[in-house]
C-alpha cells in the first residue's frame, strides 16, 4: 500500500483536513466552516471545544472521502493562523475562548511599550515589532480585564499546537509559531525569562510548552482520537508549522530567490534569508521551517478576507445573477472587474475591515464614490485596494533585497487569474501559482512526510511534492497607471490616519 499523509489547517474561517500521496497529489479533503464570535468591537473569538469538534469532523470526512483505511495515513501534522491565543487550563479544559489572529482588543499595549522603550529592548531579542494580536499583548489584556484566566492556565498554545495537543495528549510549542509571538529569543532560539519579564509575564514561563521543530516527532494519535476519526491509534504526529511557513514551503520557498505572497484573511508578504533583517525597516523576523533560514515578513489583516466580507454584505444582486448563470460568485466578480479598465475609475478602497497595516484604529472605507459608478467599479476598487495594501508591505521587503525572480502567490487571490494578473501588473514582477488548492495543508503534509521518514528534509520533500502551475508576466503598459493609483492610495491612507483615533474615543 502507498504511503499517505494528512495535513490539518486551521485558518481564520475554515478548518481543513487534506490527504496527500507521497508525490504531493491531493487525494481527498474535508472541511468545516468556523464561526467567529465578535462579543465586542475588536474582539474575534472561537470556542475551543467547538474548534476541536470541527477538526474531528473535517478529519473524519477526508478519510471517508478518500476510501482509504486509517492505517494508510502514515503521518499527520497541523498548521494554523499565527498570533492569537489558545489557553489550556489546569482543570484539563480550555481556560478561555480561543482568540483569533484578527483580534485587536490589546491595541494599547504595543503603543505603550513603544513609547516607554520596552519594544526597543524586546527587539534586541525578538527581532520583531510587537503586535496587538500577539500572545504577549493578549496575555496582558487578559490579566488586566479577565482576572484569574492567566493564573488558571496550564499551557499557552497557538492554534495548531492546541489541535496537536488534542490529537496526541502531549503539549509542545513548535518554533515557527512561537518565534513570531514576541515570547521567544531568536538569538538563542529559546524561551527567555528575561524577555517575558520585559512584558510583565515572567510568571508565564512555566506555562510555555517544550519547543520542537516543524519536522520533529511530537507524539502519536491517542486511542480516543482514533475512535472519533477513523485514523489508526499510534499514527505519528509531526510538529507542523505556522500557516505562513506551510504555504511558503508548499511553494518550494527553499532559497531566497522568490517572495511569497499570501492573500487570505491576512496580507502576508515574506521571503527567507540566512540572516534576519535588523534595520527596523520590516515588521517581523521569525524562524523558518527549513533549517538555517529566517522568515522575513511584512503583514496586516488587510487582504482577501475583505472581499469575502464585501461579497457577503453588499452583493446580493450579483449573487442572484451568478446563481442564475450557474457560476461561482467569485468567478462572477472576476468577470465584472474585467468590464472596468484600471484607468476608468479613481475609486479607492481601504481594506481595513479587520484593521489596517499599522494603525489599529483604522476602518475600512471607499473614497471617491459617485453615482456614475457601478457595482463593477466597486468590486474592482476592492481588488485593487487589497493589492495596494500588499504593495505597502512589498515595498519594504524589496528595499532589503537585490533582486526577486517572482512573487509566488497563494490564498484567495491565487484562485483568480484576474487578481493574480493584477498583482503582477501593480508590482511589475512575474507571479507564479502552485498546482494545488490547499497550500497550507500540503506544507504540513510535507512536514509529516519528513517526520515519518519518507524524505530526509523539507527541501527534498519540496522537490517531489511541489509543482508550479502557471507563470504570469506583468503588462508594462499598465505599470504607469497603477503607479499613479498606488501613490493616490498611499496619500489617502496617510491623510486619514490622524482621524482614526478620534473616531474610537468615547
Amino acid at each position: 500500500m502507498k504511503n499517505y499523509y494528512m495535513g490539518i489547517d486551521n485558518g481564520g474561517t475554515l478548518c481543513k483536513a487534506v490527504i496527500f500521496d507521497r508525490e504531493g497529489r491531493e487525494i481527498a479533503s474535508g472541511s468545516c466552516k468556523l464561526d467567529l464570535e465578535t462579543p465586542a468591537p475588536g474582539r474575534t473569538e472561537r470556542d475551543m471545544e467547538y474548534l476541536w469538534q470541527s477538526n474531528i469532523k473535517a478529519i473524519k470526512s477526508a478519510l471517508e472521502k478518500s476510501g482509504l483505511p486509517g492505517e494508510a495515513i502514515k503521518g499527520i501534522a497541523c498548521s494554523g493562523h499565527g498570533k492569537g491565543l489558545y489557553l489550556w487550563g489546569k482543570e484539563d479544559e480550555p481556560a478561555y475562548r480561543g482568540i483569533v489572529s484578527t483580534d485587536s482588543r490589546a491595541w494599547e499595549y504595543p503603543l505603550r511599550w513603544k513609547k516607554d522603550g520596552t519594544a526597543d529592548k524586546a527587539f534586541e531579542k525578538t527581532c520583531q515589532d510587537v503586535l496587538a494580536s500577539q500572545p504577549v499583548s493578549l496575555l496582558n489584556w487578559l490579566r488586566d480585564n479577565e482576572p484569574g484566566v492567566v493564573e488558571s492556565t496550564r499551557w499557552i498554545f497557538e492554534v495548531k499546537d492546541y489541535i496537536r495537543f488534542r490529537l496526541t495528549g502531549e503539549a509542545f510549542a513548535e518554533v515557527t509559531d512561537y518565534s513570531g509571538s514576541s515570547m521567544m529569543n531568536l538569538v538563542t532560539k529559546s524561551f527567555d525569562p528575561d524577555l517575558l519579564k520585559l512584558f510583565g509575564l515572567e510568571d508565564c514561563y512555566d506555562k510555555l510548552p517544550p519547543l520542537k521543530k516543524s519536522t520533529d516527532f511530537c507524539g502519536s494519535l491517542t486511542k480516543e482520537t482514533a475512535a472519533l476519526t477513523g485514523l489508526k491509534e499510534g499514527t505519528p504526529v509531526g510538529g507542523g508549522m505556522f500557516d505562513i511557513d506551510a504555504c511558503a514551503i508548499a511553494m518550494d520557498i527553499t532559497d531566497d530567490k522568490n517572495i511569497c505572497v499570501i492573500a487570505g484573511t491576512w496580507s502576508i508578504n515574506e521571503y527567507i534569508s540566512r540572516e534576519p533583517v535588523l534595520n527596523r525597516s520590516i515588521m517581523m523576523n521569525s524562524l523558518y521551517c527549513h533549517d538555517g533560514y529566517y522568515l522575513v515578513e511584512e503583514c496586516s489583516p488587510t487582504s482577501a478576507g475583505n472581499l469575502e466580507w464585501f461579497v457577503e454584505e453588499f452583493l446580493d444582486r450579483e449573487k442572484r445573477e451568478a446563481e442564475e448563470r450557474g457560476v461561482n460568485i467569485f468567478a462572477y466578480c472576476d468577470e465584472l472587474v474585467q468590464t472596468v479598465t484600471p484607468e476608468e475609475t479613481r475609486l479607492l478602497f481601504l481594506p481595513y475591515i479587520f484593521g489596517s497595516n499599522y494603525n489599529p484604529n483604522a476602518k475600512s472605507c471607499f473614497v471617491g464614490m459617485d453615482r456614475s459608478q457601478s457595482g463593477a467599479h466597486r468590486i474592482r476598487a476592492v481588488f485593487e485596494g487589497i493589492v495596494f495594501s500588499h504593495m505597502i508591505h512589498l515595498e519594504k521587503l524589496l528595499m532589503n533585497r537585490e533582486s526577486t525572480a517572482a512573487l509566488r502567490l497563494a490564498g484567495g487571490a491565487a484562485n483568480s487569474r484576474v487578481w493574480a494578473q493584477m498583482f503582477s501588473d501593480v508590482s511589475g514582477i512575474p507571479v507564479e501559482t502552485i498546482d494545488t488548492k490547499e497550500l497550507g495543508a500540503l506544507g504540513v503534509a510535507m512536514a509529516a512526510a519528513v517526520a515519518g521518514g519518507e524524505y530526509a528534509d523539507l527541501g527534498e520533500a519540496a522537490r517531489t511534492m511541489v509543482r508550479i502551475k502557471e507563470k504570469i508576466q506583468p503588462d508594462p503598459a499598465l505599470k504607469g497607471i497603477y503607479d499613479r493609483k498606488f501613490r493616490r492610495y498611499k496619500a489617502v491612507a496617510e491623510a486619514l490616519d490622524p482621524l482614526w483615533a478620534d473616531m474610537v474615543r468615547e
